[in-house]
């Protein structure tokens, strides 16, 4: 069994919300073909957000069902937009095959797979107050997250999140802190597109973490094999 991960996969079956502007020419052909190709049914894919552009979890069960139908087992958390992700109850009774992730911990192996979508964090370009409440809230998510893989016992850990866990001049966050606190062995995310982005996040070691992104145009639709 092998881990894998891949983000905003921007799914918009029953939406009009096509990729091709953003050059992402038939992305959903193209994260199908190399899923089929490197995913077998027994592994595990990391899925970080931005997963529909649907607004209702009624619209959005086309594309979920699209992704249900893939080959291997799905982690998911809330992207900034996956506004139809409601009810965690409900989301986690849809399909055996998919597990949405909040406020506690998912077993892969040896390993708890924590995480929360996060949030832009402190000293980035235009950070309100507004934001700071949010920011907190997510902090606090993944709090609760790491803290209940450790009262499971729970010694490895890989954490995921949708937005990058640093500012773009990688400062310390309260995300990072965690991190480190809890011994995270790696951590992924995604949010960012495009070149002029993609630096914009943190990649590498700092402090014990692997850091990756994995957004998948910075992927190019190819899921990247995490253990």
């Amino acid at each position: 069994m092998a881990l894998y991960a891949i983000g905003d996969l921007h799914l918009s079956f029953t939406s009009d919300k096509p990729m091709d502007i953003f050059g992402w020419e038939n992305h959903t052909e193209k994260v199908k073909d190399l899923w089929l190709e490197y995913i077998r049914e027994e592994d595990t894919v990391l899925i970080p957000g931005d997963i529909s552009w649907a607004l209702r979890l009624e619209d959005a069960l086309t594309d979920l069902g699209w992704l249900a139908n893939l080959p291997g087992n799905k982690i998911l958390v809330k992207g900034n937009h996956d506004y139809w992700w409601q009810g965690i109850s409900k989301l986690n009774s849809l399909y055996s095959n998919m597990f949405f992730l909040q406020n506690t911990y998912y077993l892969f192996e040896e390993y708890a797979i924590c995480g929360t979508r996060g949030w832009v964090c402190p000293n980035s370009m235009n950070f309100t107050k507004h934001d700071e409440k949010i920011y907190l809230r997510e902090v606090n998510r993944l709090r609760n997250s790491l803290e209940q893989a450790k009262r499971g016992g729970n010694k490895k850990i890989i954490a995921m999140m949708h937005y990058p866990p640093t500012n773009e001049k990688y400062d310390a966050s309260g995300f990072t802190d965690l991190f480190e606190k809890y011994e995270v062995e790696k951590v992924i995310y995604a949010h960012l597109h495009g070149k002029n982005y993609y630096q914009m996040g943190f990649k590498g070691m700092r402090n014990n973490v692997e850091y990756s992104l994995v957004s998948c145009d910075y992927l190019q639709f190819k899921p990247l094999k995490i253990l």
